[in-house]
């Protein structure tokens, strides 16, 4: 059926523009554009695509078609509203349906989760699983996931009451576990539908091949501090410390997480592992689409520990809420560029699709889809169906680029990056034509335009001619010593 999906898909959507990115080796899509804050989005076997927008839709992409809502809730506003959902799995039999939103109660706000019933593109409720909870305007949590087990698992955020987080017997400030009718499995930690506590705000839920449960959380941004955004290691019972701990402190009985964004702001929201082969520099890694981070954060594991992890796509799309893999064997992000913290652009908001490169024409295309690199000179990759490329030596060398990269996301200091030039003229790796100009202005400090030039060459947006005019700049103003 996957292979059946994945042609069907193909053919259905159209094949829009897609904007490369050879760096990694693929190619981004738009399949859906002009959206109301896009939320969450899961897949049927027949070749649907089911997504909620926060302010209050349940919308399907049938045949190429983004259908009008199947379902429009009246919900709060703020960071609520119509938030996860989650078709399950059985839904070929059952047509089960599961959302969780937010909505005003007289002058309450509160959540709820709700199973509803599909039958030719529309929802009629049919349960209530989750009796209405406290919600606000900020902090709602708001993913569903099944996991291995076939639970339903809802994560809450702490709705502006802190405290909340740590009693066991509220569902608030939690990762929840339930049946699929909504009562409560027998091996519960605590008896109750609270499978670990702790949180401030988790939006993202995911689960590796080998079954552990990974979530992504945000971290405080006032008096606990700021920033701190985590991702956990979710162990049934266990208490992840929110609000007595955050970042790498400590106590007794609490959980620290496997990895903390520190005094950087990710705000990380949708999760999910990448088993696909049609992207296979990227099998096996978890993604995470960040908001304020404005980025897909890859994280790569070598057993329990975290091997490394980086940005990708940083500013290119804004604001990320949730990344999936595809039955098709690619990676879909939802952006978030309307909901009131972001920039958006005349066609946002999206659904976006990661493919690979479609065609691999230079050595440097070969090498970022992750083939095979001979360590000759000049050195050789070999794409999977023969196609052979030769590095060209003459060029500036690809590490130079990433460099650059490195450089404009701040992982280098300008100290660094720009001694790291100086050698390079002097070993005529860079070498700048003698009629190279940049336009006069001085700076105490290498301007911001530099550093995004940065980006795009190492991209290759910016061609090398431009780049090296910003070089000399740079040597104009004293910053390079040669």
């Amino acid at each position: 059926m996957k292979v059946l999906f994945a042609i069907v898909l193909f053919f259905i959507i159209p094949q829009a523009f897609a904007q490369e990115f050879p760096e990694y080796g693929v190619s981004v899509e738009t399949v859906a554009d002009n959206l109301s804050v896009p939320w969450s989005i899961d897949f049927a076997e027949d070749g649907r695509m089911f997504f909620t927008e926060r302010t209050g839709n349940v919308r399907v992409i049938q045949d190429g078609k983004l259908l009008s809502p199947i379902l429009t809730l009246d919900v709060a506003g703020g960071e609520g509203g119509l938030l996860g959902i989650k078709l399950d799995p059985d839904f070929e039999q059952n047509n089960y349906v599961y959302l969780y939103y937010t909505y005003n109660e007289f002058f309450e706000t509160k959540n709820k989760v709700v199973r509803y019933v599909e039958n030719d593109n529309s929802l009629r409720e049919d349960m209530i699983l989750l009796e209405p909870f406290a919600g606000a305007s900020y902090h709602d949590g708001g993913r569903l996931g099944f996991g291995p087990d076939g639970k339903l698992y809802i994560t809450t955020g702490d709705a502006g009451m802190p405290e909340m987080s740590q009693d066991r017997n509220t569902v608030v400030g939690k990762i929840l576990r339930i049946n699929p009718d909504g009562t409560i499995p027998d091996d519960n930690p605590y008896a109750n539908a609270v499978y670990s506590l702790g949180h401030r705000n988790p939006q993202g839920i995911t689960w590796d091949k080998d079954g552990r449960m990974f979530a992504t959380e945000h971290g405080p941004s006032g008096w606990r501090g700021f920033a701190h955004d985590e991702i956990n290691q979710i162990i049934p019972g266990k208490n992840y410390g929110w609000p007595e701990i955050i970042g790498d402190e400590t106590k007794d009985g609490m959980t620290n997480p496997v990895l903390h964004s520190g005094d950087d702001t990710w705000a990380p929201s949708g999760a999910s592992f990448y088993y696909g082969t049609e992207i296979p520099q990227w099998t096996g890694n978890l993604f995470v689409a960040t908001l304020r981070g404005e980025h897909l954060h890859m994280i790569s594991f070598d057993q329990d520990r975290i091997k490394s992890h980086e940005k990708l796509f940083f500013g290119d799309f804004g604001r990320l809420r949730d990344v999936v893999e595809g039955p098709d064997g690619y990676l879909y992000l939802l952006t978030s560029n309307r909901d009131g913290r972001g920039n958006p652009t005349s066609n946002d908001d999206r659904i976006l699709r990661i493919m690979p490169m479609t065609v691999i024409s230079s050595f440097e295309q070969c090498m970022d889809a992750g083939n095979p690199v001979m360590e000759s000179y000049p050195r050789q990759c070999r794409t999977h169906d023969g196609k052979h490329f030769v590095e060209a030596v003459t060029k500036i060398p690809r590490w130079v680029k990433d460099t650059a990269k490195w450089w404009s996301l701040g992982q280098i200091s300008d100290k660094d990056f720009t001694l790291g030039l100086e050698f390079l003229i002097m070993k005529n790796i860079i070498v700048i034509p003698e009629d190279t100009t940049q336009e006069e202005s001085s700076e105490s400090h290498i301007p911001s335009w530099l550093r995004e030039n940065a980006r795009w060459w190492s991209q290759g947006i910016l061609p090398d001619e431009e780049f090296l005019q910003g070089v000399q700049w740079m040597i104009d103003n004293k910053f390079i010593k040669i």
